[in-house]
């Protein structure tokens, strides 16, 4: 069954009863954006588990889990006037239009590879145009919650399409061919050399991408 819009209000007056000051969920009630940014990470995971399974009907219950948090987040934007979930949806969909200039408007994009390309460079413009833009390196907007070794990975992308891969620290090209499983077996070693010297990998990781991040603002100062 398609969603309608009254389940989308419906929704959102759930969500504006569980937080009334008065009669609402002592629980929902504790919550801020700080608290509730865990569970939106923990839920986008479980979303990732039930595509990886399958499982559609788990998906379904999983997107709904992740649907929550999105209104969860703008109800108590809301209340601290800041946004509510029409201005989230509105922006999203300003955002959709602006990125796909080859179905909203008369720019030329026929492969897949083309709209990435030009994703990208209108998100840059977006990042130049921010205030404060001349203090930022073209890495800056990586989110620092994602996952180490997921922002790494982002990082080096973002590197690489910017002309800053020299900055990045080279592994021992004498090492044997990479593919997945290789990969694989040699992060779960290092994970393990890590433990056995009593170091945490994630953090570590973390430590590296912050330095690669500060070698980038140091170039583009």
């Amino acid at each position: 069954m398609t969603a309608r819009p009254a389940e989308f209000e419906r929704l959102l007056a759930i969500m504006a009863r569980l937080r009334d000051p008065k009669d609402g969920c002592p629980w929902d009630l504790e919550q801020n954006f700080a608290s509730i940014a865990k569970h939106t990470l923990e839920e986008a995971y479980e979303v990732e588990d039930a595509i990886r399974s399958g499982d559609m009907e788990a998906l379904r219950d999983e997107l709904g889990d992740l649907l929550l948090q999105v209104v969860f987040h703008a109800r108590m934007a809301e209340e601290a006037g800041h946004f509510d979930f029409a201005g989230v949806a509105s922006a999203i969909g300003d955002k959709l239009v602006r990125r796909h200039p080859g179905i909203f408007s008369d720019a030329e994009i026929k492969t897949a590879a083309e709209q990435v390309a030009s994703w990208e460079t209108i998100k840059a413009g977006e990042r130049a145009a921010r205030p404060g833009a001349e203090k930022r390196s073209a890495l800056d907007d990586v989110p620092l919650g994602l996952p180490a070794l997921a922002r790494a990975a982002k990082l080096l992308r973002r590197a690489e399409r910017e002309g800053l891969a020299d900055l990045v620290p080279r592994a021992n090209e004498a090492a044997s061919a990479l593919d997945e499983n290789t990969l694989g077996e040699r992060l779960l070693a290092l994970a393990a050399e890590a433990q056995r010297a009593g170091l945490d990998p994630e953090e570590a990781l973390r430590a590296a991408n912050a330095r690669l991040l500060a070698r980038a603002r140091e170039r583009s100062s």
